[in-house]
């Protein structure tokens, strides 16, 4: 029959328990002294945990751990899950810092029990400080009114996946997209409720496009959506997906709906493009679509603008 053990464990207040001399000298010290030292190395928390998972292992036998982080979005998997689990809640007096879930395909005695938490509490500290790393690398490129990227993670995204897009010789494309009338919004409706259009805008693409970093805010009331593996017939159904949503979109501002809708401009990746050459073909697209009356999606072919 598998097992789940479910446990609670307040990193600040727990204490060792042992029933075996074996781990409670100078073996266990030593682990724990090496494992802190490991942790130490890195802010990274896909790293971290897989320190902790190589470390660990050493000590107890098991096939795999999740870790989890609802409140962040974060799921990650390291190794195999098995018919047999622990489970433990990782709190602090400040903080919350998760879940991690350890398998194996027998059960944990007490003994494995007892060394899984002491070694978790070396790692409340690193964790925390990984975890608020994170969230500060988020911050530091995320728009903070919309939650879409900045302008700053839109270059880093856009250069990497470029370069992995030629490298393994796949589709890639980018939609610029631009909100129609936003400045006549603005000033009937109120600065309030543009926002809130914005805002909505970005729902609407997360909703429809899978993926992360998919959604950057160039400025203003302009976007960009990167498609990775994606046709130019995919991409083309995408943006007309986008443009038919926030057509249909309901916003209103004191029972009066405000209307809303996009100008989309499409350019697929060529062998030989730079950020800068995809981007301005995108812009040239979209601007195209502007001109010719607004909401609609259009797609520059050439190889420049």
């Amino acid at each position: 029959m598998p097992t789940q053990l479910g446990n609670t464990v307040d990193l600040n207040d727990a204490k060792v328990i042992f029933s075996s001399a074996e781990y409670a000298g100078h073996y266990d010290a030593d682990l724990r002294l090496r494992l802190l030292q490991a942790l130490q190395t890195s802010l990274e928390l896909e790293t971290l945990l897989n320190l902790f998972f190589d470390h660990t292992q050493s000590a107890v036998a098991f096939d795999g751990f999740a870790y989890k982080m609802d409140l962040l979005d974060i799921n990650l998997q390291f190794g195999k899950q098995s018919v047999h689990s622990c489970n433990y809640r990782l709190i602090t007096q400040q903080d919350y810092l998760g879940e991690l879930t350890f398998y194996r395909s027998r059960r944990f005695p007490e003994k494995d029990l007892a060394v899984l938490e002491s070694l978790l509490n070396v790692i409340v500290f690193p964790l925390r400080n990984a975890l608020m790393y994170r969230d500060a690398i988020s911050a530091a490129l995320t728009d903070t009114l919309t939650g879409a990227g900045n302008k700053v993670a839109l270059q880093n995204t856009l250069q990497r996946e470029i370069e992995l897009a030629k490298r393994y010789t796949q589709t890639m494309s980018v939609l610029m997209l631009d909100l129609d009338k936003f400045k006549l919004i603005n000033e009937r409706y109120g600065q309030p409720c543009g926002d809130e259009v914005l805002k909505r805008l970005v729902t609407v693409i997360k909703e429809e496009v899978e993926g992360l970093d998919v959604v950057f805010r160039q400025g203003g009331e302009e976007f960009i959506v990167l498609l990775t593996n994606s046709s130019l017939a995919s991409s083309q159904h995408i943006a007309e997906r986008l443009r038919d949503r926030m057509t249909t979109t309901k916003l209103a501002h004191l029972e009066e709906e405000i209307p809303t809708s996009i100008s989309v401009g499409l350019s697929m990746l060529h062998p030989e493009d730079t950020v800068k050459r995809l981007l301005e073909r995108a812009a040239y697209a979209m601007y195209s679509a502007k001109n010719d009356g607004r909401n609609q999606v259009k797609v520059c072919h050439e190889k420049t603008a």
